[in-house]
C-alpha cells in the first residue's frame, strides 16, 4: 500500500463526505479509495471511519488520526512550495473562523481585500458567535476575543478592542443619566450571554478605583449586532465595543453613558492549533489582520 496515496484518500473522504467525492476529486476510482481506507484501518488495528449509505462520519480514533493524516500532507505540500516562489506558497484552501457581527462590521473590506492580493487562496469563511472549537471545526486559524485558555492553541494576540457602555438618547432622557456605576442597578441593562463577567459589571475609575456591580439584565442574547438593535431601539443600556458602535455614537443615534469610568479594553487573539504545521498563508493572514488593527481607530495594537 501506498502510505501517502491512503492518507490523501482517507483525508479527502473526511473533507468532501465520501468515497465518490474523494475518488473525483483525486482522479482515481471509488473502489480504489475504500481499499485505501481500508488497508489504513488494517494497519492500524482500528476502525477509522463509520460508513452508512448517506455520509462518513470519523470515529473517535480517526478523529485523532486525521488531525495528523492533515498535519502531514499539508508538511508535504508545504514543502515542495518552500523552494517555489512565494506565490506559489500562497495557494489552496484556507479556512478562517471570525465571529459574526465582527467580519459584518469590521473585516468585510479587510477579506475582499486579503482575496484580491492572494487569488490562488481559496478563503473559506466560517461566521458564528457561539463559542466554536477550531481543531474540531479544522479551523487554520480563528479570530477570538477575551481571554485563551486552550493549550492545544497557538495564541498571536493582535490588539485590543476598546468597549463603552451605550443607550439611546430617548431612554437616558426618560430614565435619566447614570452618574455613578452604582446607578446601573436602577436601569434596564442589556446583557450578551457570552461574556466572562457575566452579570457582572467591572469598572476603572479616574483614581484608580475599581469596582465590580451586579446588574439585573432586562434582555440576554448572544448576537452583539441584536443588542446594539436594542439598545437603538431604546430598551436600555448595553456594553459594547467600539468598532460595534462608533458611527451611531458619531451620529447621536447612541451616547455613551459614564464617559468619565472606564471598562476594561478587550483582548483579540488570532489562534491557530499547536499540532499542526503554520503554513505562511496563515501568517501571512495574521500578519495583515496585525496591521489592519493598527489602522483601525476603534483598536489599539500590542
Amino acid at each position: 500500500m501506498d502510505k501517502l496515496s491512503a492518507l490523501a484518500g482517507f483525508v479527502q473522504s473526511v473533507n468532501l463526505g465520501s468515497f465518490s467525492a474523494a475518488a473525483k476529486h483525486l482522479g482515481v476510482s471509488q473502489p480504489a479509495i475504500s481499499q485505501q481506507v481500508r488497508g489504513l484501518e488494517d494497519d492500524l488495528g482500528t476502525r477509522l471511519l463509520n460508513r452508512t449509505t448517506r455520509q462518513l462520519k470519523l470515529t473517535e480514533a480517526g478523529e485523532r488520526y486525521y488531525v495528523y493524516a492533515r498535519d502531514v500532507l499539508e508538511r508535504l505540500a508545504e514543502a515542495d512550495r518552500s523552494v517555489q516562489s512565494e506565490e506559489a506558497q500562497m495557494t489552496g484552501p484556507l479556512n478562517v473562523g471570525l465571529p459574526l457581527g465582527f467580519a459584518e462590521t469590521v473585516l468585510s473590506d479587510f477579506l475582499i481585500r486579503f482575496k484580491k492580493e492572494h487569488p490562488n487562496i481559496l478563503l473559506e469563511i466560517s461566521l458564528s458567535d457561539q463559542f466554536v472549537d477550531v481543531i474540531q471545526e479544522r479551523l487554520d486559524v480563528a479570530i477570538r476575543m477575551g481571554e485563551i485558555k486552550d493549550d492545544r492553541l497557538i495564541v498571536r494576540q493582535l490588539g485590543h478592542a476598546r468597549r463603552c457602555l451605550v443607550a439611546s438618547p430617548d431612554y437616558l432622557n426618560r430614565r435619566g443619566r447614570p452618574q455613578h456605576p452604582d446607578d446601573l442597578t436602577e436601569h434596564d441593562y442589556l446583557l450578551y450571554r457570552n461574556i466572562s463577567t457575566g452579570d457582572c459589571v467591572p469598572f476603572f475609575g479616574a483614581a484608580g478605583e475599581q469596582l465590580s456591580i451586579r446588574i439585573n439584565p432586562t434582555m440576554i442574547v448572544n448576537n452583539s449586532a441584536t443588542l446594539r438593535q436594542a439598545a437603538l431601539a431604546g430598551l436600555g443600556i448595553t456594553l459594547s465595543n467600539r468598532w460595534l458602535i462608533d458611527p451611531y455614537l458619531k451620529s447621536g443615534e447612541l451616547e455613551q453613558v459614564l464617559p468619565d469610568w472606564q471598562y476594561p479594553h478587550h483582548p483579540v487573539h488570532a489562534v491557530y492549533p499547536s499540532n499542526r504545521f503554520i503554513p505562511l498563508k496563515v501568517r501571512r493572514f495574521v500578519d495583515a489582520l496585525h496591521a489592519f488593527f493598527e489602522q483601525e481607530g476603534a483598536f489599539y495594537a500590542d
